[in-house]
């Protein structure tokens, strides 16, 4: 088993582009809005560590980023 890996979406960051939820709707939900917030309290599960370095790379805003655990 590997470290946990988190992501963390910051809300006064994200503009609403809904590009995370596009390439990893597993690890987050968007509002009426658009704006992205984390599911399952950020935790990624196992087999998604990839995902999660996909939708940082791609957030526009860096509004999205990683915690404890590996340094994506």
């Amino acid at each position: 088993m590997g470290v946990p890996v988190r992501i963390k979406v910051d809300p006064e960051k994200c503009e609403g582009h809904s590009r995370c939820y596009a390439l990893a709707p597993e690890l987050v939900d968007v509002d009426d809005l658009g704006n992205a917030f984390e599911l399952n309290n950020g935790e990624v599960p196992e087999g998604l560590e990839d995902k999660a370095r996909l939708i940082v790379d791609n957030c526009p805003e860096y509004a999205i980023t990683i915690e404890d655990g590996l340094k994506l």
